[in-house]
């Protein structure tokens, strides 16, 4: 499968934000901003993956917030974060009581983002995405009609999701996660989340040739 220009410009941005955060771990391992947009770096790099790689790096992601949660227990951009990685990893997941404990986990998170940062709109948007998060994985692995329903695409709505997430929460940004918002912001459109998967799919090993 092949990226537009667009998604490669963020493929690379992403990369290079990964391998400066590394940089900076080395210099100062405690630096929760750091981890906490290494995290972000992490969950934006894996919608380029196929799906084994993809859960791998949503792993590494949820290694970097859980260390943030260490040094800042009440970070609320971690804990949405952490919702998001378990989101996706859901999604990723095709068996459905595998996949609910990861949207119960999701789900945790982001009430408790919420609860360190109350009205905060994408976090209440996060929980109510989440509570119909099970129906619509079932619509994405109960039959083979997801590829078609994208018009065959199955490539452009996860990538370009999270400048789209990014106009309705102006008022809860600041300069300190604005970073973190543009980040991971895309997992929360259904749309998105169903593109990303169809592209996972695409990359994944082509079936044996007989």
């Amino acid at each position: 499968m092949e990226f537009s220009a667009a998604d490669f410009e963020r493929l690379v941005m992403f990369e290079h934000a990964r391998k400066a955060c590394e940089v900076q771990y080395a210099k100062d391992p405690l630096d929760s901003e750091n981890l906490l947009q290494w995290g972000g770096a992490l969950l934006e790099l894996a919608q380029f993956q196929s799906i084994p790689e993809a859960k791998l790096m949503l792993n590494d992601a949820v290694s970097k917030l859980e260390e943030v949660l260490t040094l800042n227990p009440g970070k609320h951009q971690a804990l949405w974060c952490l919702g998001n990685a378990y989101t996706a990893h859901a999604f990723l997941t095709p068996d459905i009581d595998e996949a609910k404990v990861h949207f119960d986990k999701a789900a945790d998170y982001f009430q408790r983002a919420e609860n360190e940062d109350p009205g905060n709109e994408m976090y209440l948007k996060s929980l109510e995405v989440t509570a119909r998060a099970p129906g619509l994985h079932m619509n994405i692995h109960g039959n083979g009609t997801m590829q078609q329903s994208l018009g065959g695409g199955g490539g452009g709505g996860g990538p370009s999701a999270s400048s789209n997430a990014g106009g309705g929460k102006k008022k809860n940004k600041n300069k300190n996660n604005d970073f973190t918002y543009d980040v991971c912001g895309w997992i929360i459109l259904a749309f998105g989340i169903v593109a990303w998967v169809g592209m996972a799919k695409s990359l994944g090993p082509p079936p044996p040739a007989r």
